[in-house]
């Protein structure tokens, strides 16, 4: 079969590695109908992350079940299914408690457990745990704004949920990748009265707009501090999500962040010194972390299914899975925001 693999930075390749089999009796072999590139997959492709030459890479998949090993009971050979970004048991105390991303057992794709998500077919361990079926085949029209609950739409909403976004609020939406994005669609999904999201780009903007932002602000530091301000009659946003990580993203959430409020963080941290001093005399807070999509699978799967939100517009690009060097380059270059993969 053929699988992306990374082996330096910006050299990212479809290489040819052998058919996945069971090894367990909690494995499963899914047949990918989607994969796509992550904004994190970014930071080992630019060689801000560590990389092992010749590993698989990727996370975000759907697709049709094959085999499964003899404990599997949630899904079957089949089933369309969903993979959240991480692989967990679903039985430990932190699954329990609705942190699959804090998984005692916890695997990671491109791992010696799981293979990446960027290929032809995956396996992986936990099935039950993990895999989230769809009722039935869903309409080829629908598999995009499935694909997002792998990990975008899941991880824009944990944003919202993590800055307890309210009806009626003010929330302002640091970032205009693919998480920014959906974090704009989950704060209007929950009842915010002004969405305002901080984006350069026009195509961006426009898709900001489409998700329920009202308004939009392209200034950056200082001034976008300012603009907020100006916005809010210097008071500052009841909710700020933070889906980029990078220190100057964080400075900014609390700067725009009214006294009394929470700042919902989501972007991998790179370079990143939480004002504690801040968060002590303004009374901000700050809450997030790693997404835990499979908890919210179940719900934003039902809307997605139903029409009431379709996060598959932040993909503007969809490439074969033999071009995936270029979707990879393409994301790099902000050409495209977020790129689908065919194999």
């Amino acid at each position: 079969m053929r699988a992306t693999t990374i082996h330096a930075p910006y050299d990212v390749r479809l290489s040819d590695v052998p058919d996945p089999k069971l090894d367990g009796p909690t494995d499963a072999v899914v047949k990918v109908v989607a994969s796509c590139i992550c904004g994190s997959d970014l930071w080992p492709y630019r060689g801000e992350n560590k990389i092992r030459p010749g590993s698989r890479i990727g996370h975000e998949f759907v697709g049709i079940v094959e085999e499964i090993g003899s404990d599997v009971r949630t899904v079957k050979p089949g089933d369309f299914v969903i993979a959240p970004f991480v692989v967990s048991d679903g039985t430990c105390p932190h699954c329990q408690a609705g942190y699959q991303t804090a998984c005692q057992n916890l695997v990671g794709y491109g791992s010696s457990r799981a293979d990446g998500g960027q290929g032809e077919y995956v396996k992986l361990p936990y099935a039950d745990g993990t895999l989230v079926a769809t009722p039935e085949l869903p309409d080829d029209s629908l598999v995009p704004s499935l694909l997002t609950l792998s990990d975008v739409m899941g991880t824009g909403w944990h944003a919202a949920r993590a800055a307890r976004v309210k009806a009626g609020d003010t929330v302002v939406v640091v970032g205009d990748g693919a998480v920014g994005l959906c974090g704009v669609l989950a704060a209007s999904r929950m009842g915010a009265e002004r969405v305002v999201a901080m984006s350069r780009h026009e195509p961006r903007q426009k898709l900001a707009v489409e998700f329920g932002a009202t308004d939009i602000i392209a200034e950056r530091g200082d001034a976008a501090r300012d603009a907020v301000l100006e916005l809010t009659g210097g008071v500052g946003a009841d909710a700020v999500l933070e889906c980029v990580g990078t220190g100057q993203a964080m400075t900014t959430a609390f700067e725009v962040a009214r006294a009394g409020a929470t700042v919902g963080f989501v972007g991998v941290p790179h370079g990143v010194d939480v004002p504690i001093r801040t968060m002590f005399s303004r009374n901000v807070g700050l809450a997030g972390g790693m997404a835990p999509v499979r908890a919210y699978l179940p719900e934003l799967m039902a809307d997605v299914l139903a029409g009431e939100i379709n996060p598959g517009l932040v993909f503007d690009a969809e490439l074969p899975l033999a071009e995936v060097a270029e979707g990879y380059k393409a994301m790099h270059e902000r050409r495209a925001v977020k790129v689908l993969l065919k194999p």
